[in-house]
């Protein structure tokens, strides 16, 4: 995202990027139907309309994104058994879409419950973070960026609105459980993290304290991220890696010698009984043939 030199428009770095990961992801091994979706740039009578309807100001890296691209969307697939399977997604809502998270509907009932009446709960709770959390209630705003196909949800958002709408922005990660992850402190930032990271399931849980799940390691081992931890997939990586190394599987092993071992010795009673229960069969067939 960058002003041209000497001028007050705005080049488009954005599009020539994006040709460039549309290739590079086209030919990575497995992947077919790489999708991306070319969007208009915002109107600039757009964004003002949002800013004026929220009361606050968009982030300047943002706006500009918006000004090239009204929103962005990638995904792609993996071929099993010859049959695509979508697998990363990539998604940056509109503005007509960045819509705000935790407000009160003109559509819900009168005494039904809301976000804002979770901060009750989790006021006093230590998130783990340095930063200060967000809010649900008035003292943040909160706008969603990326539902992340049911995963969670990406927000940009504002946490002092109180008395006045602070232009400070951050961007945070709201998990299944309603737990807040902070991200990054700017869009570019997070635009950055959302292309290395190439659109994988669940990607955002890699900066959450429990981590991504089993599975999602599975498809970051194999189309790993440029800026991936690599502490993350070494980490009890026997869980859910099954290891299996053929050269020792199926390598010849010496046999040892078995070692016949003495019969113990009998007591002189018993094997007095079993010599004469041998001397007897013995005996009988004899005994037989000679009635014949």
């Amino acid at each position: 995202l960058a002003k041209s030199p000497g001028s007050y428009g705005l080049v488009s770095p954005m599009p020539a990027a994006n040709m460039l990961f549309f290739f590079l992801l086209e030919t990575s091994p497995g992947v077919a139907e790489v999708t991306f979706v070319e969007k208009e740039p915002a109107e600039r009578h757009t964004i003002i309309s949002w800013e004026q309807k929220n009361a606050c100001i968009l982030p300047e890296d943002l706006k500009n994104f918006y000004l090239m691209t009204d929103g962005f969307q990638m995904t792609w697939s993996v071929k099993t058994d010859d049959t695509p399977m979508p697998l990363g997604s990539m998604v940056i809502n509109s503005v007509s879409k960045l819509c705000r998270l935790g407000g009160s509907s003109m559509y819900a009932l009168p005494n039904a419950p809301t976000l804002a009446d979770l901060e009750d709960d989790t006021d006093e709770e230590d998130n783990g973070d340095k930063s200060e959390k967000p809010h649900f209630d008035s003292r943040s705003l909160i706008f969603e960026l990326d539902s992340c196909n049911g995963n969670g949800k990406v927000c940009l958002v504002y946490k002092h609105a109180k008395p006045v709408v602070s232009p400070d922005t951050e961007i945070w990660f709201l998990d299944r459980a309603l737990y807040w992850h902070f991200l990054t402190k700017t869009f570019t930032a997070y635009y950055r993290l959302l292309i290395t990271h190439l659109g994988l399931p669940q990607w955002q849980y890699a900066f959450t304290s429990y981590g991504v799940s089993p599975q999602a390691k599975q498809w970051f081992s194999l189309y790993k991220p440029i800026t991936i931890n690599t502490a993350l997939l070494s980490e009890e990586a026997d869980s859910f890696v099954n290891k299996l190394d053929p050269n020792k599987v199926f390598k010849s092993k010496n046999k040892t010698p078995v070692i016949k071992k003495k019969p113990l010795s009998q007591p002189a009673g018993s094997q007095k009984t079993y010599t004469s229960m041998t001397s007897s069969k013995t005996s009988s067939p004899a005994g037989n043939s000679s009635r014949k």
